[in-house]
């Protein structure tokens, strides 16, 4: 590799460990606001004690530094490349692996990550295809978007697809999601962000999903179609009486956000990926020359 490369090299190293204890520890603003609204919303007393101390561990982390889970995650990244952009995605695959090491290492961080077999660990955070990242090329374009999710195992073991046919319709997608979350209960720390994948096949899907859980609090589908169905879900959602870590009450999700791909003719794979109230994530862009600037909001 030229000076250049491995300079680059380094800056997407050093985004990556300071991404992922970042998103561990610093709430976007609009998860707070979100957290805050549902607070103020709720009208059971076991829910409003559950929020009341999200709030206070939330403001507890920020004094301290802290991390606002004991669970640091599976680190999955996404990143947007731009075709200019001059390293290699080999390049930047192992710079994000190098800083998710790092930033356990130094911080540190608990590790996860283990053989899915054996279940021993595998090292700090990775080990065979981990971290997780996601590829999305931009033409016409020299930058490189990384955004880092940490994904706890609480919700991410309340995942759900499902292979709809065409005949099952908007009413069999409301179902599904609507079975799935009740389902749950519990056991993904409510209130958080219900993500729903429609379409392509049915990894996509639930790819989709995933991609939904990662948008800020209340953004909706640019197709208004779609959008119309995020906002019957949220509020079907709310309907179900599970509340805040499932102990009863009006506020269950924070937002229902879904993402669509079109898909052959005979399908219709819908996927459902739960995020919990600790909705971590955390960007950074990353210029042609290394420059790195930090978006907490993104």
């Amino acid at each position: 590799m030229s000076a250049v490369e491995v300079d680059l090299q380094g800056a997407v190293e050093d985004a990556a460990a300071h991404l992922y204890v970042w998103a561990l520890k610093d709430i976007p603003q609009d998860l707070r606001d979100a957290l805050a609204a549902a607070r103020d919303r709720e009208t059971s007393v076991p829910g409003q004690r559950v929020l009341n101390t999200i709030v206070k561990n939330v403001a507890i982390a920020d004094e301290q530094n802290n991390l606002v889970c004991q669970d640091t995650g599976i680190a999955v990244y996404t990143c947007r490349v731009g075709e200019h952009f001059p390293l290699h995605p080999a390049r930047i695959y192992a710079a994000l692996k190098h800083g998710t090491e790092r930033a356990t290492v130094e911080h540190p961080l608990r590790s996860n990550a283990v053989h899915t077999i054996t279940r021993e660990n595998t090292g700090p955070n990775t080990g065979h295809r981990l971290p997780i990242v996601h590829w999305e090329f931009i033409p016409d374009w020299d930058g490189l978007d990384v955004k880092c999710v940490p994904k706890g195992s609480g919700s991410e073991n309340m995942s759900f697809l499902k292979m709809c046919v065409p005949a099952d319709g908007v009413k069999g997608i409301k179902q599904f999601v609507l079975e799935s979350i009740v389902g749950a209960g519990g056991k993904p720390c409510p209130p958080g962000i219900v993500g729903v994948g429609i379409g392509g096949s049915a990894d996509y899907a639930m790819y989709l999903a995933k991609e939904a859980i990662a948008r800020p609090i209340g953004t909706r589908n640019s197709d208004p179609v779609v959008a119309q169905l995020e906002d019957e879900l949220f509020e079907l959602l709310n309907e179900t009486g599970i509340g805040p870590m499932g102990l009863g009450g009006d506020v269950t999700v924070l937002q229902c956000h879904i993402e669509h791909a079109d898909t052959h003719m005979t399908l219709n794979p819908v996927a459902v990926n739960y995020q919990c109230w600790a909705a971590r994530r955390a960007s950074a862009h990353v210029s042609p020359d290394g420059e790195v600037e930090y978006d907490r909001e993104a």
